[in-house]
């Protein structure tokens, strides 16, 4: 089993300075690696899902995520790095800490937004909830 990096990819601009920052690490490595792509999808609230069917809100995640992956699929597509890419649903930091143990993920690397620390505290930030959350190493990306 490669040894593997994940990347959570939200669509965003930080996001892709994290998957920037792995194809130039993997491009100068040779060893074996293994990227892995996760977007996690928000629940839709119940008020949604009683009246929609599970297919139409599979769709809906499956639609959403794979947006929010392409840019970034592109981006290692076009360095020739090979990848695997998942879309999950669930609250982000912990549906993404859960994923990297389950998968044996050796390291996480996110991109940062940059909203400095009251803004982080005042809004809350998926990276600050990943490195508290987990006791892999995180690699944050400004």
């Amino acid at each position: 089993m490669l040894p593997s990096w994940l990347i959570p990819v939200d669509g965003s601009q930080a996001s892709l300075r994290a998957v920037y920052h792995v194809v130039q690490e993997v491009l100068g490595d040779t060893t074996a690696l293994e990227v892995v792509l996760v977007n996690v999808q928000p629940p839709l609230p119940s008020d949604v899902t009683r009246f929609v069917s599970s297919a139409v809100v599979h769709d809906y995640h499956r639609e959403k995520g794979e947006a929010a992956l392409a840019d970034a699929r592109a981006k290692l597509e076009a360095a020739g790095v090979a990848y695997s890419h998942h879309i999950l649903v669930g609250e982000p930091a912990p549906t993404i800490v859960d994923f990297a143990r389950e998968n044996g993920c050796m390291l996480i690397v996110m991109g940062a937004r940059g909203l400095g620390t009251v803004a982080g505290v005042l809004l809350g930030s998926v990276t600050q909830r990943v490195v508290h959350l987990t006791d892999l190493p995180v690699v944050v990306v400004k």
